[in-house]
């Protein structure tokens, strides 16, 4: 006589299943880069690779203990994520507003596409000269240079959002007399947030991008100064730590994003 399985157990053999795997690929990710870092180390003291190129991550972290307990790493860390936080949220929340409202209304949409798409190819840095002469050398300067290239991704991917929403909802919203703040607050952001929050992933890319490039042609402090000045002076493990740091930020960015997304999006 054939056993009738369990659904409970089931259920539950499927869970852990999954929970097997997701801790097989949390093992894998956290694998990858060690595995990187050893096969560097083995190549370094093989003298398959120039140690003075390319110094061993062993003597990389020494240099960091040494920039760390000087306190000129915290002087740096602490002054370039000032900058891309700042310049962050001065790029994400007017180009969310500004994308929802090109999204809703076609008038608004005919008539910023033009400057958006004429804007958007021209690389942020390609604008610095005229940032500088606008806002000064000062703070200000890289906090706007950093926002205006976060800026246009998430403009442009909260427009795509919203134009993706199912017209059913729109239809709903406009029959059940749904005010303007309602359309932009209970329809439009969480209908253009999946694409939205794409958007706004590039945007934490390119800002670190930006900051690099930034305080390396216009800066005295910052992560990219540390890298560019240890490069000019030939202190190569000094520039291997700036480089490794906004590689770990990244990195780390981009878990918090998609923690935020897990949040917000728990159906995806």
């Amino acid at each position: 006589m054939k056993k009738i399985q369990n659904p409970v157990e089931n259920e539950k053999k499927e869970w852990q299943k999954q929970k097997k795997q997701q801790t097989r690929k949390t093992w894998l990710t956290i694998f990858s880069p060690v595995f990187l870092l050893l096969i560097w180390q083995i190549l370094a003291q093989l003298n398959f690779i120039d140690a003075r190129f390319f110094p061993p991550p062993t003597a990389i972290i020494s240099t960091f203990q040494e920039l760390l307990i000087s306190g000129e790493l915290v002087h740096h860390v602490s002054i370039s994520l000032f900058r891309i936080f700042a310049g962050f949220f001065l790029g994400v929340l007017p180009g969310v507003f500004l994308g929802l409202c090109m999204g809703l209304y076609a008038p608004i949409r005919h008539f910023l596409s033009p400057i958006v798409m004429a804007l958007m190819p021209i690389p942020t840095l390609a604008l610095l000269p005229i940032i500088l002469i606008l806002f000064g050398i000062g703070e200000v300067s890289k906090i706007v240079t950093i926002a205006g290239s976060v800026f246009f991704p998430v403009v442009i991917n909260t427009v795509a959002g919203v134009m993706s929403i199912d017209s059913t909802y729109l239809d709903v919203a406009k029959n059940y007399g749904a005010s303007r703040k309602d359309f932009f607050f209970q329809v439009a952001f969480p209908g253009a947030l999946p694409v939205m929050l794409e958007g706004i992933q590039m945007g934490q890319a390119i800002a670190l991008l930006t900051i690099v490039a930034a305080e390396m042609m216009g800066a005295r402090s910052g992560i990219g100064y540390l890298i560019w000045s240890s490069y000019s002076a030939f202190l190569l493990k000094e520039m291997f730590v700036g480089l490794i740091l906004i590689s770990f930020f990244g990195y780390i960015f981009s878990l918090m994003l998609k923690m935020l997304e897990r949040k917000l999006l728990p159906w995806r």
